[in-house]
C-alpha cells in the first residue's frame, strides 16, 4: 500500500518550512522514526522522521522548496497495509523543533550587542507570525484594544500582516476609517520609514525619560509607500476615472479585450466613465490611452532610477551578481525581526546605565573556577550575575512582572526564569534556565552550559527556549561596554552586561584614606518598559544588582 506523508507541524504555530535536504532517495528502505528530511522553519532546523516501515516511493518536493504544513512531501510503499490503513499521515502532534542558542562570559567573543531573541518560540514572547487556526486570531495587544474600542470582532477580519496577523490598519479599515485615521496613518508611516534598531535612544546615567515611541507593527504599509505606489496611476487619471478603476466587472467588446491582452493591461483597471446596462464599459481607445499612460509612467520611473532618485532609495542600482547579494528574508531571521518590531512598538523603552566595581567578584570566580573544573563544570561570570539579578528581582517585583493588556492587569510572577540572550549562527536566541532562584552557582553553571551545548548542536527543545521572566544579554563578548538592548517582550526588563575592564578608581580604606588603584569594572545597561517601571525603580534595581556584584559573599545568602 502507498502511504502519503504530509509535512507535519514541527513546532508550535509553524505554518511552512523550507525543505533543506533529503536524507533518503526513491527506492530506499526506511524504518519508522528514521530521519528522511531536514526542514528549516522560522524557528529552527529539524529532522522529519518516517512515520512507517517501508520503501520510499516518491519525493514530491525538491530540496530548497518552501512548502506549507500539510503538504504531501513523500510517499512510502508499506507492505501488509489494507486500504483502510493507508491513510495520509499528518503526525501534527509530534514536536520535533530544535532551536540554536549560545552564551558565554563577559569579555569572550560569543554574544553580540543587544542580543535579543527574535523567535517567540525561543524567547517566550507571545509574538505569532503564522496563519491562525479558525478559532484563533493573531493580533498585538494594542490592536486587540483598538478592536474592543471600535466594537470590531477580530474573528471577522482577515489579517494583512505576516502569516495573517491582524494589524491596526485592518481594524481601522473595518470601521470604515481606512487610512484617513491620523493615528493609524502615523503609526504605519513610522513602521516603514524608521525600522527598529538595537538601541532604545536613552540618555546616559538616567532612566527618567523614555527613549522609544510607539508605532505600527510589522506588515503595515506606510502612508508614504501607499502614496508612491498610487502615484503612477494618479498621474494619468482624472478624479472621475479613478472612481471607476479596479472593478470586479467590466463590459467590453472581444476586440477591446484582445487589445488589453496584447498590451498586458488588466481591463478591470482601465479608467472609464461610460456605462452599459449599469456596468462600466471600456472602449478600445480607453485601453490604448491607459496603456500609453502606463508606458510613460514606467519610462519616468526608469529615468528616476538612472538619476539615483527613486523614491525611498538612494545610490545606484547595481547589476545583479556584481555588487549585490540577495538572500530570502525568512526563517529565524524574519522571526527575530518581527519580535524586534513587536517589542519596540508595543512598549515605551528607556535604558539606565551604570558601572560597578567587580574586583572582588573576579577574585571569587578565580578561586572557585578550579573547584568547578574538578567537577567537570566550566564556571563563567554569568551564574554570579544571574544570582545577583534574581536577588534584585526579589526586592523589586515590578521588574519580574508583565502587563496583561488583554485583561488590563499587571501580573506579578513569583517564579524566576532567566533568559540568556546570545548570538548564534542563525540569529539571536534566548535559552532559559528555569527556577534560577532555587539553584546554586554550580547547578546554574551546569544547566547553562548544557543548554548552550544543545543549542550549538541544534538539538535544543522548544521548552528550553520559552517562558523567561527576565533576560540578560552579554554585550561584552565582542568588547562592548554600554548598549540599549531591546526588551524581550512582553517582559518588563533586560540587563546588558559589558566587558570587564581594568580602570583607575578612587578607593577608600577602613581608615578613610583615599587612593587611586586599578580595579575591575563592569558596565550595566538596563532597558525597561516605562509603562510599568518608573525611572526610580529602574535605578534602584540596578543599584541592588551592583551591591551583590560588588560583594559576591552576599550571594551566599541567596
Amino acid at each position: 500500500m502507498v502511504r502519503e506523508f504530509e509535512l507535519p507541524d514541527v513546532g508550535e504555530g509553524v505554518a511552512e518550512g523550507e525543505l533543506v535536504s533529503w536524507l533518503v532517495e526513491a527506492g530506499d528502505e526506511v524504518s519508522e522514526d528514521q530521519p528522511v528530511a531536514e526542514v528549516e522553519t522560522d524557528k529552527a532546523l529539524v529532522e522529519v522522521p518516517a512515520p512507517v516501515d517501508g520503501t520510499v516511493r516518491e519525493l514530491h518536493v525538491e530540496a530548497g522548496e518552501v512548502v506549507p504544513v500539510g503538504t504531501v512531501i513523500i510517499s512510502f510503499d508499506v507492505a501488509g497495509e489494507t486500504d483502510g490503513a493507508a491513510e495520509t499521515e499528518t503526525e501534527s502532534e509530534r514536536e520535533q523543533t530544535s532551536e540554536p542558542a549560545g552564551v558565554d562570559e563577559p569579555g569572550e567573543p560569543q554574544d553580540e550587542p543587544g542580543a535579543v531573541a527574535g523567535n517567540p518560540g525561543a524567547t517566550g514572547a507571545d509574538t505569532e507570525a503564522v496563519a491562525p487556526p479558525d478559532d484563533r486570531v493573531f493580533a498585538p495587544p494594542r490592536v486587540r484594544r483598538l478592536a474592543r474600542e471600535e466594537g470590531i470582532d477580530l474573528l471577522s477580519l482577515e489579517g494583512s500582516g505576516p502569516g495573517g496577523r491582524i494589524t491596526a490598519a485592518d481594524v481601522q479599515a473595518a470601521t470604515g476609517g481606512g487610512v484617513g485615521d491620523g493615528a493609524v496613518q502615523a503609526q504605519s508611516s513610522t513602521a516603514e520609514a524608521d525600522p527598529p534598531s538595537d538601541t532604545a535612544g536613552a540618555g546616559t546615567g538616567t532612566s527618567d525619560s523614555s527613549g522609544a515611541s510607539a508605532g505600527a507593527g510589522t506588515g503595515e504599509k506606510s502612508a508614504a509607500t501607499a502614496g508612491t505606489e498610487a502615484s503612477s496611476t494618479q498621474r494619468t487619471e482624472t478624479p472621475a476615472q479613478v472612481e471607476s478603476a479596479d472593478r470586479d466587472t467590466t463590459l467590453a467588446a472581444p476586440a477591446t479585450r484582445r487589445i488589453a491582452d496584447e498590451e498586458g493591461i488588466d481591463i478591470d483597471a482601465v479608467p472609464t466613465t461610460e456605462e452599459r446596462d449599469g456596468e462600466a464599459f471600456v472602449t478600445p481607445e480607453a485601453v490604448q490611452e491607459y496603456a500609453a499612460a502606463q508606458q510613460r509612467a514606467q519610462e519616468a520611473d526608469r529615468d528616476a532610477v538612472e538619476a539615483g532618485e527613486r523614491v525611498g532609495t538612494k545610490g545606484a542600482d547595481f547589476a545583479e551578481g556584481e555588487r549585490e547579494r540577495r538572500e530570502p528574508f525568512r526563517g529565524v531571521r524574519k522571526r527575530i525581526a518581527e519580535a524586534m518590531v513587536e517589542s519596540k512598538y508595543s512598549a515605551p523603552q528607556v535604558t539606565h546605565h551604570d558601572e560597578v566595581d567587580v574586583t572582588e567578584l573576579v577574585a571569587a570566580r578565580e578561586e572557585l573556577k578550579p573547584r568547578a573544573e574538578e567537577r567537570g563544570i566550566r564556571l563563567t561570570y554569568m551564574p554570579f550575575i544571574m544570582k545577583a539579578v534574581v536577588a534584585a528581582l526579589h526586592e523589586h517585583p515590578e521588574m519580574n512582572a508583565v502587563i496583561d493588556e488583554e485583561n488590563e492587569e499587571i501580573v506579578y510572577r513569583d517564579y524566576y526564569n532567566i533568559g540568556i540572550a546570545t548570538a548564534t549562527d542563525v540569529g539571536l536566541m534566548v535559552p532559559v534556565v528555569e527556577d534560577a532562584d532555587r539553584k546554586g552557582l554550580l547547578q546554574l553553571s551546569s544547566e547553562l552550559n548544557e543548554v548552550v551545548r544543545k543549542a550549538r548542536d541544534r538539538t535544543i527543545s522548544p521548552g528550553e527556549l520559552r517562558g523567561s521572566t527576565f533576560t540578560i544579554t552579554n554585550v561584552g563578548g565582542i568588547g562592548g561596554e554600554y548598549a540599549t538592548p531591546i526588551i524581550n517582550y512582553p517582559e518588563a526588563g533586560i540587563l546588558a552586561i559589558g566587558e570587564i575592564k581594568r580602570k583607575p578608581r578612587v578607593v577608600v580604606d577602613e581608615n578613610g584614606t583615599e587612593s587611586i588603584e586599578p580595579r575591575s569594572v563592569l558596565t550595566l545597561s538596563l532597558s525597561f518598559d516605562h509603562r510599568l517601571i518608573d525611572g526610580a525603580v529602574g535605578a534602584q534595581f540596578t543599584n541592588t544588582v551592583m551591591e551583590y556584584l560588588e560583594n559576591p559573599n552576599l550571594l551566599l545568602l541567596e
